[in-house]
């Protein structure tokens, strides 16, 4: 029979079962194998195996029995110091991996090639400079520096935190530059914005160096070209071709790049090639692919690629379904977005920040402002997306105060901190609210008290504030004192107000200004010729379309459309080609009669101007949204919202009709236009008639 003591294992099947433990990232089995060592070795522990001990503590995040085992070792040697210092941070633990190390010095310990890189992580994350710059002062006296690793270390510590001349400095002395500190260098300018040092460092790699480029070097040009769009485009495509050649055109990661600056690049049809070309797909590809249609505006592809990715067995992550309900949001598809919350629900995701943030902003777009609340309230953490959301969906309700209330509300909590697209979101409450001295406030103290420069989208908000509260010449005078150029949205929401007030010279100013901005747009025309035909100056309105017809601008047909039963119907004006063409004139015969006997009366104002009057009735009476309602009021039962899209502004006269259908059918009826919600209910409107 075997001895006792011949089934006790040795120092190596020890090690073999601590570095077991730190492979499954497993506590409990480390915690077993550290016992079993006690047990079997204890009190003449080995010193590589006290090693291992050390190493595998750190690297499961648990630095403080670490440090305790390291306190306990007689001489604990560079190898137990760094396995420590590496643990820390690895899980992000960098104050902590600073400690440890400038501990190591004191205690006479000289830190290895090893070491030097933990402690340069360390002080980039935390975008210390003074430290670095110590911890590098020491890798000069140890005489490392100049090892590839700790070198390139050094360049990304200087880079992250901000020090360009000493990264610069850094690698012109590196004695042997090798990809990773190309990569470096690349991905660095990449973070800070700079396509120019991108291209440049990547032109510089293969001319002047042996080292050829690899995935993290192509994936860096392409996320620099994507992020300058179309300035590079060109750039980014020669690169295409250089991937082709090259052999890289079946690496994922590669083409998952690519189909991302196909997308910004405003070319999601080369992107979806990519995309088909890549033969083993992960789920970065999918959601790459999605986002890419997002971008440009074709929600409905993106939706397909989404089922697609499903019928191929892929499993929604987070960020697939964020990105799907940003298509339902484009959509304002209110089911098809319930549809995926109840997917982040049974893929147990839905309290994820980043698609809860999306499930509120989904909610907003679509309208349905009570199911943002509650998403926002059943979140368990929230960041300064879920609060844009949240106050950007009341912005687009026209809940001013309750958009303010969310604001302050965020300020107080003190968690995270505005942003430019907050104040913008306050700014535009306070502007379709006609809380003017609030959105002027915001204004005057973004810089002071969020530290924030005031970017166009707040000058065009001020100006629309000004506008709609009946004070253009102020807006006017706002305008001219801009210290920047005032762009395309900042002379449109002075149009805007001078055509909501009749102000006639004003509104010719800015016209001008836009038609200068922007000729082709034949929106800025139309409101126009509306301004002088709605004041009964037909001879200027038909001058404004007959330069119209000169430079071939020409109007798109305004539509409205309405979903049911998973089939989108949509309604021109005057639209008799539906199936239930008959049934619909009847309705809104019925509605008419209705309508005039609760005492409504048509405003031809908003009809064509070279119409007689009884005309000029009828055509207000067929307008898009009308017809799809009456088609609504057909076929969708009693107790659910009517829920119209139209693509244009929802005219004066019809407003004021949709009030009085409300009340008449005694149904919730929300229009989606091209600037705001309208909820309709019992003769009243969300906006207050402030729009």
């Amino acid at each position: 029979m075997p001895s006792l003591s011949s089934s006790v294992p040795g120092p190596q099947t020890l090690a073999a079962l601590v570095e077991s433990a730190i492979a499954a990232r497993s506590l409990r089995l480390g915690r077993a194998a550290h016992a079993l060592v006690l047990r079997s070795l204890a009190p003449a522990v080995p010193v590589f195996l006290a090693n291992h001990l050390v190493n595998m503590y750190a690297k499961l995040d648990h630095p403080t029995t670490a440090a305790a085992l390291l306190s306990h070792h007689p001489a604990p040697s560079v190898v137990a110091w760094t396995a420590l210092v590496a643990g820390c941070a690895q899980n992000g633990r960098f104050p902590d991996a600073l400690r440890h190390f400038s501990r190591m010095l004191r205690a006479g310990v000289p830190p290895n090639d090893f070491t030097f890189p933990c402690a340069f992580k360390a002080c980039a994350a935390l975008r210390c400079a003074a430290t670095g710059r110590q911890v590098h002062a020491a890798a000069v006296k140890a005489g490392l520096v100049a090892d590839v690793f700790v070198g390139c270390s050094a360049l990304d510590m200087y880079c992250k935190t901000g020090l360009k001349s000493d990264a610069r400095k850094i690698f012109d002395e590196m004695p042997e530059k090798n990809i990773v500190a190309w990569n470096a260098v690349m991905t660095n300018a990449v973070l800070d914005a700079q396509p120019d040092e991108v291209v440049g460092a990547f032109v510089e790699l293969r001319r002047l160096s042996d080292s050829y480029p690899n995935s993290i070097t192509l994936c860096a040009f392409l996320n620099a070209c994507a992020g300058a769009r179309d300035s590079y485009f060109y750039a980014g495509a020669q690169l295409h071709g250089f991937i082709f050649r090259s052999g890289f055109e079946s690496d994922v990661t590669i083409g998952n790049a690519l189909i991302d600056f196909y997308g910004k690049c405003h070319q999601p049809h080369t992107a979806r090639k990519v995309f088909d070309a890549i033969l083993t797909r992960n789920d970065v590809s999918w959601c790459s692919m999605i986002v890419a249609y997002v971008q440009n505006g074709v929600e409905e592809e993106a939706f397909g690629v989404y089922s697609e990715a499903r019928r191929e067995g892929w499993y929604p992550t987070d960020f697939m379904v964020s990105s799907v309900l940003c298509t339902c949001a484009g959509l304002t598809g209110l089911d098809l977005g319930r549809s995926m919350h109840a997917v982040a629900i049974r893929s147990c995701i839905d309290t994820n920040v980043f698609v809860g943030s999306a499930l509120v902003d989904m909610y907003g777009k679509c309208g349905s402002i009570r199911d943002a609340q509650q998403t926002f309230e059943d979140l368990p953490t929230r960041n300064l997306i879920t609060w844009n959301a949240l106050i950007g969906g009341y912005a687009q309700q026209g809940h001013a105060m309750m958009a303010v209330a969310a604001f302050d509300e965020m300020i107080q909590g003190g968690e995270v901190a505005p942003n430019y697209v907050t104040l913008v979101c306050v700014m535009s409450a306070c502007s379709r609210g006609g809380f003017v001295d609030e959105g002027l406030e915001v204004f005057e103290t973004m810089k002071e008290r969020y530290g924030i420069e005031p970017h166009l989208e707040h000058y065009a908000c001020v100006v629309d504030l000004l506008g709609r509260a009946g004070k253009e010449e102020r807006a006017y005078e706002f305008i001219k004192q801009m210290p920047i150029r005032p762009s395309i949205s900042v002379w449109g929401a002075l149009l805007g107000a001078c055509k909501m007030h009749g102000k006639m010279e004003l509104g010719k100013i800015a016209a001008e200004r836009l038609f200068e901005l922007d000729p082709e747009d034949s929106g800025n025309h139309v409101l126009l010729s509306n301004m002088f035909a709605s004041a009964g100056r037909w001879e200027e309105a038909t001058e404004v379309r007959k330069e119209m017809k000169d430079v071939g601008i020409k109007k798109g047909p305004g539509c409205s459309w309405i979903t049911w039963k998973n089939q989108v119907h949509v309604f021109q004006a005057k639209d008799t080609t539906h199936p239930r063409n008959a049934e619909i004139q009847a309705a809104l015969a019925r509605l008419e009669r209705e309508m005039k006997a609760a005492g409504y009366t048509p405003d031809t104002n908003y009809a064509l101007y070279d119409l007689e009057e009884e005309e000029k009735e009828g055509e207000v009476l067929r307008h898009s949204e009308r017809l799809a309602l009456a088609f609504g009021l057909i076929r969708i039962p009693p107790g659910i919202p009517i829920r119209i899209t139209k693509n244009l502004r929802v005219c004066g006269d019809c407003h004021s009709a949709l009030k009085f259908i409300s009340r008449i059918v005694g149904r919730e009826i929300i229009v989606r236009d091209n600037n705001r919600f309208h909820h309709f209910e019992d003769n009243r409107c969300s906006c207050g008639d402030y729009w």
